[in-house]
């Protein structure tokens, strides 16, 4: 009998398939406390709605299903504020475009824009509520 190769030769420099140190030591851009997150205010109340829309349209929807009773992590309230700022600059930009006499381009881009504000707005919104009442 004779020893064939393996078929598949890196196989054998894998380690693990499996890496548990991975699920049990989240980063601090992931990092939310245990339990769950504390009841909204009125004004965090008023936007979950929004924020929760925003998460299932940019396909990043929370497992629980609502922001609600889910934490907003440090990553995501971030990305959620830069995002809001960014989109608020090239509404700007845009509206100061269409006023000149732009065409259908920055009209394009006011409602681009004025949804991906209102949208990361209100999970930005969501994530400062959750913060300031735990």
């Amino acid at each position: 009998m004779s020893t064939r190769p393996p078929r598949t030769p890196w196989k054998r420099f894998v380690a693990a398939s499996r890496c548990d140190s991975l699920t049990t030591v989240p980063n601090r851009w992931t990092r939310v406390p245990a339990s769950l997150p504390p009841a909204p205010p009125r004004w965090g109340a008023a936007v979950l709605p929004i924020a929760d829309l925003f998460m299932w349209a940019m396909l990043s929807r929370p497992q629980s299903g609502s922001l609600r009773v889910t934490w907003v992590t440090p990553a995501t309230f971030l990305l959620s504020v830069l995002a809001a700022a960014s989109a608020a600059i090239v509404l700007a930009v845009c509206a100061v475009a269409l006023a000149g006499g732009g065409g259908w381009a920055p009209l394009a881009g006011i409602v681009a824009c004025a949804a991906l504000a209102a949208g990361s707005s209100a999970v930005g919104l969501v994530g400062l509520a959750q913060r300031r009442r735990s």
